[in-house]
């Protein structure tokens, strides 16, 4: 840990001055009152911890392979444009995202949109034109369903957004979503409208033998064992609830209760006297034959993150993780999501063990009592939050808006109680993905995140005590490097925090204090970058870091 006594660094015993030194400069060309803080932290990495002697010997020294800079940026008043252009004059040596410099020379460092969006590409959104359409928007990383669409169709789309990425020098971040064992429908030519009343037989046989076009094939071959008369089938978490009137052989006749859109491979779970029914298809595994072929193309397109799920323990998470560690030499991180059931008295496991946590709302509503969602939620949040980890909240943000241009005004309340909570990132599923306006959508999101997060920070709202994460001292430096970097920002009321990382590691702690200002976080590594999108305030970079890390810093600040 690290103490500031009257403004210089006091370090415990047993770590070095060197390692830690913070340093106040004004420019004396500049009449405007401008001061830079930086503090910086130089540890070794894991790997080189575990290198024998001989081996460190042999290696080439890297200047600042391992060093962590974070610099403070006071200015008043502020210049946005200052580092916009400075950065964008750069050139090859940096890649600026164009839609972040724009927000900040609108609407200067403090009032950029901290909240993360997510954005679940489908029929709707998977053109080249309204990828850019929202990018531009706002959009921070892709979410591709596996349960729909052929592996040729999600290449193609991930092809698109690396090209846009590319062309315009955004960071959006590609998320593989999978597609999970528990009972589903199978693939319809369209969405269908179902109507109160309206009756629809599901089957496990080939659903196009049954007459009317109103037969749904479901994947489960003991549907109709686990299933009785009088039961509710509800389906994609709540869209549509259908009362189960009779079982023959292989079929079974329902009865539209709840109308609504009923989408291809939608989730199905069943529910008798106001409980869910855990039968033969509570011992489904996790990860399907399927799901193990998608992840193997996950690693092949290089995606940042694969979503798990229906995960129900964190062994689902551990035994991936190895998979992915042996089989790929990219970071690809792990967001569990929670869905299930048996996901809840797990979370605390499944938070430790993931990557990030992305609370999937519409299936667990269908899985748990309804009112119990909304704290259910907000005791997750608050332990990502405390560990570190990015958590999205997600389903139903917008529910309205797959047919409509304009949101409710609960649905309004519903985003502005996420972003209160502080959670990492919202997501839009069939917004998006098949809804009429996804682009109006994401709009919807930056508007409200960005006016919520204003009044959070006004109001201090949403400051919570955080536990000590790292097990050693060198991760102690910087978790307290970052949480005295974050009050300081806080009591200066300074522009922006300046973080130059390799791995990710500093942002992410940053992150995790939740400061008023912005983090920008420049590395030279692009997936990186790409990963650090997800993170909330982190707004990330990629420079070509120079030999001598002082150079990176006047570089960021020309």
């Amino acid at each position: 840990m690290s103490t500031l006594l009257h403004g210089r660094p006091w370090i415990p015993h047993g770590i070095s001055s060197a390692n830690l030194r913070q340093q106040l400069r004004a420019p004396q060309s500049s009449p405007k009152s401008r001061s830079l803080i930086r503090i910086r932290a130089q540890t070794a990495s894991t790997t080189q911890k575990q290198q024998p002697a001989s081996e460190k010997a042999r290696q080439k020294p890297t200047a600042s392979l391992d060093t962590t800079h974070v610099a403070i940026k006071t200015d008043e008043p502020t210049d946005p444009a200052h580092v916009t252009n400075g950065a964008g004059s750069q050139g090859a040596d940096m890649e600026v995202d164009s839609v972040l410099a724009k927000e900040l020379s609108e609407n200067g460092f403090r009032s950029t949109r901290r909240t993360k969006i997510i954005c679940t590409i489908g029929p709707k959104s998977s053109s080249t034109e309204m990828l850019g359409t929202l990018a531009a928007g706002g959009m921070n990383v892709a979410r591709l369903n596996m349960s729909h669409g052929d592996h040729e169709w999600h290449k193609t789309v991930i092809n698109r957004i690396r090209k846009l990425n590319k062309d315009n020098g955004y960071s959006v971040a590609i998320m593989m979503d999978t597609e999970g064992s528990e009972v589903h429908l199978h693939e319809l030519q369209q969405p269908h409208k179902a109507e109160v009343g309206e009756e629809f037989i599901l089957t496990i046989r080939n659903p196009a033998v049954i007459p009317g076009k109103k037969g749904l094939g479901v994947s489960y071959e003991a549907f109709v064992d686990d299933v009785q008369v009088g039961d509710h089938v509800v389906v994609d978490g709540g869209m549509v609830t259908l009362d189960v009137l009779e079982k023959a052989g292989p079929d079974v006749r329902c009865k539209v209760a709840d109308p609504g859109i009923i989408l291809s491979r939608a989730n199905l779970t069943f529910r008798r006297d106001g409980r869910i029914v855990r039968a033969r298809n509570s011992m489904l595994p996790v990860l399907s034959s399927k799901d193990w072929v998608d992840i193997d193309f996950a690693i092949q397109m290089d995606v940042d993150f694969i979503a798990v799920s229906f995960v129900k323990t964190a062994d689902v998470i551990n035994n991936l993780k190895s998979y992915l560690s042996s089989r790929c030499d990219k970071v690809i991180e792990i967001v569990a999501k929670i869905e299930s059931h048996d996901s809840v008295p797990n979370a605390q496991d499944i938070i430790e063990a993931s990557d990030g946590i992305m609370i999937a709302r519409g299936d667990l509503g269908a899985q748990i009592p309804l009112e119990d969602v909304p704290s259910v939620q907000k005791e997750i949040v608050m332990r990502c939050r405390q560990q570190g980890k990015p958590v999205i909240v997600a389903s139903h943000l917008l529910q309205s808006m797959i047919e409509y241009p304009t949101p409710t005004r609960a649905e309004v309340a519903d985003i502005s109680d996420v972003v209160r909570q502080r959670a990492d990132a919202l997501m839009l599923s069939g917004e998006s993905a098949a809804g009429a306006y996804p682009d109006k959508a994401v709009a919807v999101l930056r508007a409200v995140s960005g006016r919520i997060e204003e009044w959070c920070r006004q109001e201090k709202y949403g400051q919570i005590m955080l536990p000590q994460l790292a097990p050693n001292a060198d991760g102690r430096v910087s978790e307290e490097l970052c949480a005295s970097a974050s009050a300081m920002a806080n009591n200066l009321g300074a522009s922006a925090i300046f973080v130059y990382t390799r791995r990710g590691y500093m942002a992410n702690f940053l992150s995790r204090c939740r400061p008023d200002c912005p983090i920008f976080a420049f590395t030279d590594q692009q997936d990186v970058r790409q990963r650090m999108n997800l993170r909330w305030g982190v707004m990330p970079f990629r420079l070509d870091f120079a030999a001598n890390p002082e150079e990176n810093i006047e570089i960021t600040f020309k």
